[in-house]
């Protein structure tokens, strides 16, 4: 290999040529479903220590930074961020940890482009708002990087289907990092699920019911107060996947079923309005203005095999934390919030009286939550970050498939657009794309992974 031609050009190569797997151009939107797709799901060959690129330092994505300094295989080389304080903090901690200091980036909010094209890196990584997470994930993998972001990993159909195509294009995952699937209640009920606890599944309940009217209307929380203007723009169930990423998993959705249509509504516009003018005086600019997105959100899916998945999204009123979170079968069913519970058809000890949760722990504990508790403990959101983050580089480095992958970001981030589109006609029923291009009828269920 000439002495010029180093790593990076490879990876560059290798990314264009696709591995043989190129299926022409990526800047495909509909039309994409009708074009061949490739093996799924795809590997690549496993590398031994994970060289990372981070994009956005703020509170989820110095989170991550502080897992992954703690994983084993892992190199953060570079960092980027439109604040040069976050870059220039996150560097000294990884320093005071021991870890060499990486090269930073904040000359602009594109500045990632640079990162990506001068550093040498296995894999992307994106906690920034949300409109740039497409962007930043296409040009990771058409520059030879694999590519994960926080969710929703993208925010209209026509992104999701880019990043399908150029993930397929170039062999480079793309991962839509939902922490939710690695919960431990959620774990656990995947197992019950897949040891057939519940019998045939055939409903499910969702979503991401928490009060952010604080945080979407404080000036300096979100930079450039970058998540009211989607209040401000678009009604639409803006965040479906925290809750639904769980469910999908339990549902098989994109491994032997699918999403097949939804219908939306939205409800009256009130709690940001009422908020604003609580905290900032009625005529106070955000207390008139005007906010597109229903304060209630209810989407209803149905799947390939029948099964139906209503989702939530409620940001704008008073009320708990919640993900809703139900999962019913044929035998009987589990639920999260808002108190851990469960009844199972012959086995729960009265009959159509609800159980603690907690009593079916010690049986039915997800293993690859058993196998992370120490380690987990104290990262993120009750550990479930830490756990995904180390399944993200475990897969990489042993070649695998990562648990989640394109597919199911598409699908999920495509409920966004769906149901803007379904309120905006109506409550029309719309059809979900088919990312996979009909490889889901065959692909396998993901399994009970031991960790």
């Amino acid at each position: 290999m000439p002495e010029d031609f180093n790593r990076r050009d490879f990876l560059k190569t290798t990314a264009t040529a696709g591995i043989g797997l190129s299926i022409g151009a990526s800047g495909l939107s509909g039309c994409a479903a009708q074009l061949k797709s490739v093996p799924v799901p795809f590997t690549v060959p496993p590398i031994d220590t994970v060289r990372m690129g981070f994009v956005g330092l703020g509170h989820q994505g110095s989170n991550h930074v502080r897992n992954f300094m703690n994983i084993e295989g892992v190199k953060i080389v570079a960092l980027c961020d439109i604040v040069p304080e976050k870059i220039d903090t996150t560097q000294e901690r990884l320093v005071e940890a021991g870890h060499p200091k990486p090269t930073g980036y904040s000359n602009g909010h594109e500045d990632f482009r640079r990162m990506i094209d001068e550093e040498d890196l296995d894999l992307v990584f994106t906690a920034t708002p949300w409109k740039w997470h497409a962007p930043i994930c296409v040009a990771a993998m058409e520059n030879g990087k694999h590519a994960a972001t926080e969710i929703p990993m993208a925010i209209t159909l026509d992104e999701c289907w880019q990043l399908v195509d150029v993930s397929e294009r170039t062999n480079r995952h793309c991962v839509a990092m939902e922490n939710c699937c690695y919960d431990r209640t959620e774990l656990m009920i995947l197992n019950m699920v897949r040891k057939g606890l519940l019998g045939e599944l055939l409903h499910a309940e969702c979503g991401y019911l928490h009060d952010l009217r604080g945080l979407k209307l404080s000036p300096t929380f979100y930079e450039e107060e970058w998540r009211i203007k989607h209040s401000i723009a678009r009604d639409a169930d803006l965040y479906p996947t925290h809750g639904l990423g769980p469910i999908t998993q339990c549902m098989n959705i994109n491994r032997g079923n699918q999403f097949d249509f939804l219908v939306s509504m939205s409800c009256s516009t009130r709690g940001l309005n009422l908020y604003a003018a609580g905290k900032f005086g009625a005529d106070h600019l955000k207390a008139v203005q005007e906010y597109a997105l229903g304060d209630v959100v209810n989407t209803l899916i149905q799947t390939k095999l029948g099964q139906t998945i209503l989702i939530t999204h409620d940001t704008n009123t008073p009320r708990p934390y919640s993900r809703k979170v139900l999962v019913q079968g044929t035998k009987g069913l589990v639920r999260k919030y808002p108190e851990q519970k469960i009844y199972i058809e012959g086995v729960s000890s009265r009959s159509d009286q609800w159980e603690d949760l907690a009593d079916y722990y010690e049986e039915w504990e997800h293993p690859l939550w058993s196998s992370m508790r120490e380690r987990s403990r104290g990262a993120g959101h009750g550990g479930m970050d830490y756990i995904e983050d180390f399944r993200l580089i475990q897969c990489l480095r042993e070649g695998k498939p990562t648990d989640m992958d394109v597919y199911d970001g598409a699908s999920w981030s495509a409920v966004i657009d769906l149901s803007e589109r379904s309120i905006a006609g109506r409550s029309r029923s719309m059809e979900f794309p088919d990312f996979t291009r009909g490889a889901w009828q065959d692909r396998e269920p993901l399994g009970i992974i031991e960790g």
